[in-house]
């Protein structure tokens, strides 16, 4: 496998990881990841829970997949992962359509509400699945050890921006005029 497909190996693996692990660290962050699901208006109420079920379930497949130091399980992993993005991006699409202002539980406990840039991170990384995938089954290319250094260390280094990529947003929305001026105006 080239360089290419490591580091988006590394990349969607590390999504994928921080992803299922933020809804399942516990009851309280699965119960909160089933609110979000239900909130978002996009599968009836009673069917939240399985289907939240189904999403920890088939990103911890992911990440196994990934896993895996064989091509062909890559190229599964990859597949399986540009899948899920491409039905997340669908469903926090028809969220934000209808005003649905659910919490973005993507990696666990984020408040933040669903919005354009989940829309957006989701298609760049249904594009580095894809891409990932496509470069994995190509095969060919003999990676150098430098190379694939640099690659997972890029892929992971990336997962974990795109990971935390909330709550660095955050830092930068303006503060309210409220909490400027404690004392009022």
């Amino acid at each position: 496998m080239g360089c290419l497909a490591i580091g988006i190996q590394c990349l969607i693996g590390v999504v994928f990881l921080a992803s299922s692990a933020g809804k399942a660290a516990g009851r309280r962050s699965f119960d909160r990841f089933v609110s979000s699901v239900a909130g978002m208006q996009v599968v009836p109420v009673r069917r939240a829970r399985p289907v939240a079920r189904t999403v920890v379930a088939a990103e911890g497949a992911v990440c196994v997949s990934l896993t895996v130091p064989v091509p062909a399980a890559t190229v599964v992993g990859l597949a399986i992962a540009a899948v899920l993005l491409a039905v997340f991006t669908a469903g926090i699409a028809l969220s934000v359509r209808r005003g649905v202002r659910a919490p973005c539980r993507c990696f666990g406990a984020s408040p933040t509400p669903l919005g354009p840039r989940h829309i957006v991170r989701n298609l760049a990384l249904t594009a580095a699945a894809v891409t990932g995938a496509a470069a994995a089954g190509a095969g060919g290319t003999t990676a150098t050890p430098g190379g694939v250094a640099v690659a997972v260390l890029a892929g992971l280094l990336l997962g974990a921006l795109v990971a935390a990529l909330d709550d660095i947003l955050d830092l930068f929305r303006p503060v309210e005029a409220q909490a400027q001026h404690p004392y009022g105006t």
